[in-house]
């Protein structure tokens, strides 16, 4: 069993790009073969070493690793040989300095792993082109000659090159080469119903990278576009899958993309993630956003993590801890801050201030305490404080926020916000 992906490095590696990459891994992993990478960089204008080095990235950080590595454009002299047997066999002409295949009718039958059997009439198929004028191989022309000769065994790929698979077939016929088996991966179609594109959004696997997704659920949702595990089991490992994966249970119809629901499987990853390993992950996000953080980030993370769907979520729901003034919006300071509780939160300053020992249970004694005193419900002042702490209406315990904050910025918070109130 030996399978390929064959990504073009003239732009980065899309989310379909992926699902095949990872459908073809899996598929190999599954029977115990092997997955060849090969870079199909023909297109000597389009093609870019910084999208090469994206791609491989993009396959590392997705955890698909391969056995073989090949570029097309070291390829070149193999190519034109294969091209010139065909001339020398009358079965290619040239036509200025480009050599075309000569195309006989006939009717070619294949059969697709996941569509069954497909035919097609070469009578509509025009004598094909081989190598270009400027000496470069054609997509088809390279792709059965390396798939030939790297002895691949069945070609994985998306639907969009069913078309493409008549031509090839004629190509291996005229050169005498074993056809491969072929199976063609449903589309993956935006939540409108049309292709994935940039309209859509995030498109290439580096933008959900940069969002905040982590690599396991990318692989984990990509997977059941197209195939499910069975028993309705939507978070799975992928070791667990490639035990359970079979080609021909792929799905023929195409799979709609969800954001949110790439977004409820990733957040499931996080929330069982190791708090030290998230705090890892999150780091680059800080830098980036020059929050600087300490030793207590684990425990700051710790707060957070049951609330993120990803990474850069941490940074919109922890921000008021890493800022040094935070911002509250007019409309939330009328609406908690009212006249009759600006006492309540002095007298809880009072307290706060008096602590020696400034941790959860000492905060909560010192703001039970103001209710009691004030002979008020505990959320009229919850409410405010939170406010005033952080600037935002919901958030972690307010006992926990005090003391990821500590009793200075804390103090100083409560503060300032004696000022807010109506």
């Amino acid at each position: 069993m030996r399978v390929r992906f064959a990504p073009s490095p003239t732009g980065f590696l899309h989310i379909g790009g992926a699902r095949t990459a990872l459908f073809n891994w899996m598929y190999a992993r599954s029977q115990g073969g092997q997955f060849i990478l090969r870079i199909e960089d023909t297109d000597q204008a389009r093609s870019k070493k910084e999208y090469v080095d994206e791609i491989l990235d993009s396959m590392k950080w997705l955890g698909l690793d391969w056995d073989e590595i090949y570029f097309q454009s070291q390829r070149f002299s193999i190519y034109k040989e294969y091209a010139e047997r065909l001339v020398q066999e009358n079965k290619a002409y040239r036509e200025d300095s480009a050599i075309i295949l000569k195309i006989i009718p006939a009717e070619i039958v294949f059969y697709d792993l996941i569509r069954g059997e497909i035919k097609f009439d070469t009578a509509t198929i025009k004598d094909q082109v081989l190598i270009k004028s400027d000496g470069s191989p054609t997509y088809s022309f390279a792709c059965v000659v390396d798939d030939a000769l790297m002895n691949i065994s069945c070609v994985v790929r998306g639907e969009d090159h069913i078309s493409n698979t008549p031509k090839q077939i004629v190509i291996y016929q005229a050169l005498g080469l074993k056809i491969p088996k072929f199976a063609h991966l449903p589309l993956i179609m935006d939540e409108e119903g049309g292709r994935m594109s940039k309209r859509f959004g995030a498109v290439a696997v580096t933008e959900y990278r940069n969002l905040g997704f982590v690599p396991e659920a990318i692989v984990n949702y990509l997977m059941l576009l197209g195939w499910s595990p069975g028993e309705n089991q939507e978070i799975v490992k992928l070791s667990d899958a490639v035990k359970r994966f079979s080609i021909k249970k792929i799905n023929k119809t195409a799979a709609v993309f969800s954001m949110d629901k790439l977004r409820w499987i990733n957040s499931q990853y996080i929330k069982k993630m190791e708090t030290a390993k998230l705090a890892e992950l999150l780091k680059p996000f800080l830098t980036q956003k020059g929050y600087a953080y300490g030793n207590t980030l684990e425990s700051i993370v710790k707060l957070f993590q049951g609330r993120l769907a990803t990474l850069t979520d941490f940074l919109d729901w922890a921000d008021f801890i890493f800022v040094g003034d935070i911002q509250i919006s007019e409309e939330i300071k009328a609406k908690f801050f009212i006249s009759e509780r600006k006492k309540d939160l002095i007298r809880l300053i009072e307290i706060l201030e008096n602590l020696e020992t400034f941790d959860i249970k000492a905060t909560e004694e010192a703001f039970r305490k103001v209710v009691a005193e004030q002979g008020i419900n505990s959320s009229e002042l919850v409410h405010p404080t939170r406010v005033a702490l952080t600037g935002k209406e919901i958030g972690p315990g307010l006992f926990d926020t005090m003391v990821v904050l500590g009793k200075e910025k804390t103090i100083e918070r409560l503060r300032k916000a004696k000022e807010f109130f109506n």
